[in-house]
């Protein structure tokens, strides 16, 4: 993953793209395009113990352990309700240990748009009481904007320990190693 994109608020403007665009909650939200490995269908996720509550479990993803997140759960709205669009985005994220692979759920997948620099905004400032690091800017389309997420600060380094913990602690229970398949939906571009 590039400098750049790390840097988060203060470089988003500065980084046009691709961006997969997604519903969560109701509200429009997007991802670059270059973080994300691949869309796959809801399936059975693993519930590991004492992991904190947006770790919605681990699936197992053509052998390896992955964790999923729950996005609503993350930003405070509360547990996303399973339907039949609610998707996985599997996405790589860069580490003190290397990458990572984190399943992140969401409502439904929209889109891959391109969003020019002129169009993104830097991160609104709320105050210290709201958390906005996880943002790296807001994308203007037509009369809305999305709210582009920066996958490396949706989770602190505490917190991407807790996974590497929850994966190893997936490994090891049994009912994440079965052999149940995902349907791909989308793989990224390459």
């Amino acid at each position: 993953m590039s400098q750049a994109v790390s840097t988060g608020q203060q470089a988003a403007a500065a980084l046009p793209g691709q961006y997969l665009t997604f519903m969560l909650d109701g509200e429009p939200y997007a991802l670059g395009i270059l973080a994300i490995k691949e869309i796959i269908e809801h399936g059975q996720t693993t519930r590991v113990p004492m992991m904190p509550q947006f770790i919605r479990g681990v699936i197992n993803l053509r052998g390896a352990v992955v964790p999923v997140i729950d996005l609503g759960v993350r930003f405070g709205a509360g547990p996303t309700a399973i339907t039949r669009r609610t998707c996985i985005v599997i996405v790589e994220v860069e580490n003190e240990d290397g990458a990572q692979d984190v399943g992140i759920l969401v409502d439904a997948v929209n889109e891959v748009m391109e969003i020019a620099a002129a169009d993104i905004e830097p991160a609104p400032a709320f105050g210290a009481r709201i958390r906005t690091d996880f943002i790296a800017g807001m994308g203007k389309l037509d009369d809305k904007f999305v709210v582009i997420l920066d996958p490396v600060r949706l989770l602190s380094v505490d917190e991407m320990a807790v996974l590497a913990e929850a994966g190893v602690a997936g490994a090891e229970h049994p009912a994440a190693n079965d052999t149940q398949e995902h349907e791909i939906i989308e793989e990224k571009a390459a």
